[in-house]
């Protein structure tokens, strides 16, 4: 039996795996960088080790500081979480060879399925649908062109040893395969060691399904459904669900035998993921096996009523699976949203800084679960992964599971980074999410010219008006309560104007916290808030209906978050609001001239030089952050003035990268 488990990872999935194992009575080691000294998951560890340095070439990469802190500390087992190590044969071995256990699949399995090239031949070989291709060694730029016209366009360019949605390139002509094929090598070699590059056929209007497989050391593999993944950016999941609203039980049943088949055939154990390309046709192909637990494997538990990381361990122990396939029953519906700190309002560009402000909503039993790694005063690092939390819902429809996940991520207040909780809340709210028509492509389709905020519905707009009018009447209230004014004090009355975006509403609004009755027109509203000033969320009842609304005052305005989108709102009285029109508008900079850095980053390569001329759409600079390698481009045809960033450059954002004549 399992003592003391070592987990080999950081951030949520450390902290997850430290729940399950304290909930079976199991002690816990937690290793760090010194990025990660006051982290979550080292203040719930029985036991913290330190690794090293931030990077994790120089922390959490280093097996043979993580079996030494096995040794130090005398952790009998190691779970690898997702990501570094995990799916590292290497490291298997090295456990075995110390006689410590590793929680997951031997190395063996790790080794067939690691490798995208020789896991499609092992899929073929067992009888799994795979995606025509090339899979075998690309030896130039101009063999991959020979092989990508001979498949037949689009194609998608992949690292061999690729995962996470680095190493990828989609490719529509000859142009950007010789434009993409340099780019998926040097990121296949930088984030592993491994520069080989396959090509496949890439398949129109495709879903992202992939299967969970669970096995035991005894010959028993089941699979417990499926979990749709279609919502991606960058080939990076964003949205997860189980089960898929298009996968029917034939499809379930025929796509599930076929992920145990290749369980089977490579000898896995413990918890895994096939993953599948779906076409419209309902026809699917075997993409790669995901040889750990997966960032989205709430969804899969919450449908199920397993707990996965449990089961790990159990398998790791040596225990026979507790069920049958007959006996896995999926009930309800989960919905799992990535809360990342990015920027979708700027292009989804990363944001890193300490989080200054972190309420997440709160946690009900299977309805609403949050995993995460960090609280109120953590940092998001250039150094790792940029994901806050994941955020899961369960009802027993997905229309419900989609409405619960929306009301809870109008819970969250975050300050001090970008985030994406707006756009999350967007596509909760999208109808062709609402339908379940959504493909890989559903982002890049819906959002062609980039995120700018949901739409802001009749019902959301009320909202606003009456907790904006609420707010002011809450200030005042407090303004006239200062003893020692003069003139008798502050009066007001009951009519205000509420300016979202520059639209006025004219309201009027009586009573008295925490009810009151706001008059719009000639609807007259009951709103129930016990919101008081110096609050960072607004919530409470509108006519009956649940409301939150995010605020952050600004010196003559608040800006209010709600459904996804963001406003600037200015309530004045009615005299004020007149006078307001003849105050002049600040014009903000042009910055047409110049290329801003778009993140914190490492500048890669400057492809000009001053006196170059360019045209729109041409390469100007590569920017590495977060791992990947972004293509800088120029909007529009002009002549290089200066350049202010040479490659080896550190930048934060909107630093200056070259200047424009």
């Amino acid at each position: 039996m399992i003592k003391k488990i070592l987990i080999a990872n950081r951030g949520e999935i450390a902290c997850r795996v430290i729940k399950t194992a304290r909930a079976m009575g199991i002690k816990t080691v937690a290793v760090y960088s010194d990025a990660d000294a006051g982290a979550l998951h080292v203040r719930m560890a029985d036991e913290a080790v330190h690794l090293g340095p931030p990077p994790a070439s120089e922390s959490y990469l280093l097996a043979d500081k993580i079996l030494e802190a096995c040794k130090t500390t005398g952790a009998d087992a190691v779970h690898p979480g997702y990501g570094f190590l995990s799916e590292r044969a290497s490291f298997v071995e090295a456990c075995e060879k110390a006689g410590i256990t590793f929680i997951g699949p031997p190395a063996t399995a790790i080794a067939a399925m690691g490798d995208k090239i020789e896991s499609k031949k092992l899929a073929r070989e067992a009888g799994v649908s795979i995606v025509p291709g090339f899979v075998g060694e690309i030896e130039s730029v101009d063999h991959a062109v020979e092989i990508s016209d001979g498949i037949g366009y689009p194609v998608m360019m992949k690292a061999s040893a690729g995962g996470g949605g680095k190493g990828m390139r989609l490719a529509y002509n000859a142009d950007e395969v010789r434009e993409g094929f340099p780019a998926t090598k040097s990121e296949g070699l930088n984030s592993f060691g491994d520069d080989r590059v396959f090509i496949e056929k890439f398949v129109e209007d495709p879903r992202h399904i992939e299967i969970q497989v669970l096995a035991d050391k005894h010959g028993n593999t089941i699979y417990l459904g499926e979990r749709e993944c279609s919502i991606q950016r960058r080939h990076q999941k964003v949205i997860e669900e189980a089960p898929s609203p298009f996968v029917t039980p034939e499809m379930r049943k025929a796509m599930g035998e076929q992920a145990v088949q290749l369980a089977s055939a490579v000898g896995y154990t413990s918890a895994g993921t096939v993953e599948f390309i779906a076409g419209a046709d309902r026809s699917f192909y075997f993409l790669e096996m995901n040889t750990r637990l997966q960032v989205e494997h709430p969804v899969t538990e919450l449908i199920t009523g397993l707990d996965l990381v449990e089961q790990m361990i159990r398998v790791a122990q040596g225990e026979k699976l507790t069920l049958t396939q007959d006996e896995v029953k999926l009930n309800g519906w989960a919905i799992e949203s990535r809360v990342y700190a990015e920027d979708p309002y700027r292009s989804f560009l990363p944001s890193i800084g300490r989080l200054t402000t972190y309420r997440p909503p709160e946690e009900r039993e299977r309805e609403v679960r949050v995993d995460t790694g960090v609280v109120e005063g953590s940092e998001i690092s250039m150094f790792y992964d940029p994901m806050i939390a994941k955020l899961v819902t369960w009802a027993p429809t997905r229309e419900e599971a989609a409405a619960r996940q929306l009301q809870a991520l109008g819970s969250y207040v975050i300050r001090g980074i970008g985030h994406n909780i707006d756009f999350l809340s967007a596509v909760m709210q999208h109808p062709r999410f609402l339908e379940g028509n959504i493909t890989t492509g559903f982002i890049a389709e819906e959002y062609p010219e980039g995120f700018e905020g949901a739409p802001l519905t009749g019902a959301q707009k009320d909202a606003l008006v009456a907790g904006a009018a609420a707010m002011q009447a809450m200030r005042t209230l407090r303004a006239s309560d200062i003893s020692g004014q003069l003139n008798g004090g502050i009066h007001f009355g009951d009519d205000w104007v509420v300016v979202i975006d520059g639209d006025s509403t004219p309201v009027s609004i009586t009573g008295n916290a925490p009810e009151w009755d706001v008059a719009i027109g000639k609807r007259t509203l009951a709103l129930t808030t016990g919101w008081m000033p110096g609050d960072k969320l607004l919530t409470g009842t509108l006519d009956g209906e649940p409301i939150a609304i995010e605020v952050e005052p600004h010196t003559v305005s608040d800006r209010l978050g709600i459904g996804g989108s963001r406003h600037d709102v200015r309530t004045l009285a009615p005299h004020v609001h007149k006078l307001s029109a003849h105050m002049i508008e600040k014009v903000a900079p042009d910055l047409s001239k110049y290329l801003l850095c778009p993140m914190p980053g490492l500048v890669v390569a400057v492809h000009v030089a001053e006196g170059d001329k360019v045209e729109a759409g041409q390469p100007l600079a590569v920017v590495e952050a977060m791992k990947m390698e972004n293509i800088l481009r120029a909007e529009k045809a002009g002549t290089i003035a200066a350049i202010k960033a040479e490659a080896g450059a550190s930048l934060a954002v909107d630093d200056v990268i070259l200047e424009f004549e």
